[in-house]
C-alpha cells in the first residue's frame, strides 16, 4: 500500500500504518473494520457491494450479513455518523454502502491498492472454481443431449454407449475449461476499483477468448481421436469472447442488484441464450454447429443431427436448427455458470 493518508472531516486515516485519528486522538478500531474503511475510502463516491466486502475484507471467511452490518455500525459510531442522516457512510439498501463525505488522499500520490496478492488470488480462484463447476455441468448436459440424438440412427459403426461416454467426457472438459476461464476473468475484474460493468464484461470476454482458443484445441484433438476427423471451423476464441462478455455482464447485474440464486441464474441463462443466438448469426459455431461440420466429413455415416432439423421443418441440420441449438447451448451454459457463481457467493456469506 502506498504511504499516505486520507483526510475527511476531523479524521485522518493512514491505511498502511493502520491508524485512524480524530484530531490528535487515536481511535481504537479492529483491523477488519479498518479494511472495510479502506475499501470505502478507496472507492469513495461509488457503491461498494456486499460481495466486495466479503471478498476483500473477510477474504472468504464464512460470515453472515449481520457481520457487515455490525462493521458499518461500529465505523459510524467511531466517526460520529448517523445512518438516517449520513455525513460519511451511506447505506444503499439491499446492495451495499457508499462513502459520500469529502475525502482527500495525501502522500504517495496513489490510492490504496485494490487487494493484497493473497486476497486477489483467493478471489480469482474461488470465482474460477465456481465457473468451472457450472461449465462442467453444462458440458455434461450438452454431451448427453447430442450423444442421444446422434445415436438414434441405425447402424453399428459407433456404439451408443461409446458415443455418449466419449462425447460427454469431451464436452464436459470443454465446458469446464470455458467456465474456469470466464470465471477467472470475472474474478480478476472484481479486483478493479469502481465495480463497473465494463470491467466485469471485459474480464469475462478475455477469459472466454483465451479458453475458447484452448477449448478449440481440445475439441479438434478430441474429435480427431474419436472420429478420425475434426471440423476446422469449430467453435473457438471468438465464440468464447462473445459468450464470456455476456456472462460477465450478467454477473455484474446479479451482484449490483443483489439478486438471489434463482434470479441470478435466470439472468445468466438469458444472457447466455442471447449470446448463443448471436454466434451463428455472426457466422460462428457452438457445439451443435461444430458437430454438424464434423458430420459433413462422414456423408455415409450415422454421425447426423438430422433429427433436430426435422423438428423445425428443415432437411438436415440447417440454419434454423443451428440457431435454435446455439440459443439453447448458450442458455444452459449461462444458467449453470451463473447459478454456480451465485451459490459460491451465498456459501461464502453463509455462517459456518
Amino acid at each position: 500500500m502506498t504511504a499516505g493518508s486520507f483526510r475527511f472531516g476531523d479524521f485522518t486515516f493512514d491505511p498502511a500504518e493502520r491508524l485512524l485519528r480524530r484530531g490528535p486522538e487515536r481511535l481504537d478500531v479492529s483491523s477488519r473494520y479498518l479494511d472495510a474503511l479502506t475499501l470505502l475510502l478507496r472507492d469513495r463516491g461509488r457503491l461498494v457491494t456486499k460481495d466486495r466486502f466479503m471478498d476483500e475484507v473477510w477474504r472468504g471467511v464464512p460470515v453472515t450479513d449481520e457481520a457487515l452490518t455490525q462493521c458499518i455500525r461500529t465505523l459510524r459510531r467511531e466517526l460520529g455518523d448517523d445512518a438516517a442522516r449520513p455525513r460519511f457512510i451511506e447505506t444503499v439498501p439491499k446492495h451495499g454502502y457508499r462513502f459520500i463525505g469529502d475525502a482527500e488522499w495525501s502522500g504517495g500520490g496513489a490510492k490504496a491498492s485494490a487487494a493484497i496478492p493473497s486476497q486477489a488470488v483467493r478471489i480469482v480462484l474461488r470465482t474460477a472454481a465456481a465457473g468451472g463447476a457450472g461449465g462442467a455441468v453444462a458440458g455434461i448436459a450438452g454431451g448427453l443431449l447430442y450423444g442421444l440424438v446422434m445415436s438414434r440412427a441405425p447402424g453399428d459403426e459407433i456404439g451408443t454407449l461409446s458415443v455418449l461416454l466419449v462425447l460427454s467426457t469431451l464436452t464436459t472438459l470443454i465446458g469446464l475449461v470455458g467456465g474456469l476461464g470466464v470465471g477467472a476473468g470475472i474474478g480478476a475484474a472484481r479486483l478493479i476499483p469502481g465495480d463497473k460493468w465494463q470491467a466485469t464484461a471485459g474480464g469475462g470476454m478475455l477469459g472466454g477468448l483465451a479458453t475458447g482458443a484452448i477449448a478449440r484445441l481440445l475439441g479438434l484433438d478430441g474429435f480427431a481421436l474419436l472420429f478420425g476427423h475434426s471440423p476446422v471451423a469449430m467453435t473457438g476464441a471468438a465464440e468464447g469472447a462473445l459468450l464470456g462478455s455476456a456472462l460477465g455482464l450478467s454477473a455484474w447485474i446479479a451482484s449490483r442488484r443483489g439478486l438471489d440464486v434463482r434470479r441470478g441464474a435466470a439472468v445468466g441463462g438469458l444472457a447466455g441464450a442471447i449470446a448463443g443466438l448471436l454466434v451463428p448469426l455472426l457466422g460462428g459455431h457452438l457445439l451443435g454447429g461444430s458437430l454438424n461440420l464434423l458430420s459433413q466429413g462422414f456423408p455415409d455415416g450415422r454421425l447426423r443431427l438430422d433429427a433436430i432439423g426435422s423438428l423445425v421443418g428443415e432437411q438436415g441440420f440447417g440454419p434454423i436448427s443451428e440457431a435454435l441449438t446455439a440459443t439453447i447451448e448458450g442458455g444452459v451454459f449461462g444458467l449453470c455458470f451463473a447459478r454456480a457463481l451465485a451459490l459460491g457467493r451465498r456459501r461464502t456469506k453463509a455462517a459456518g
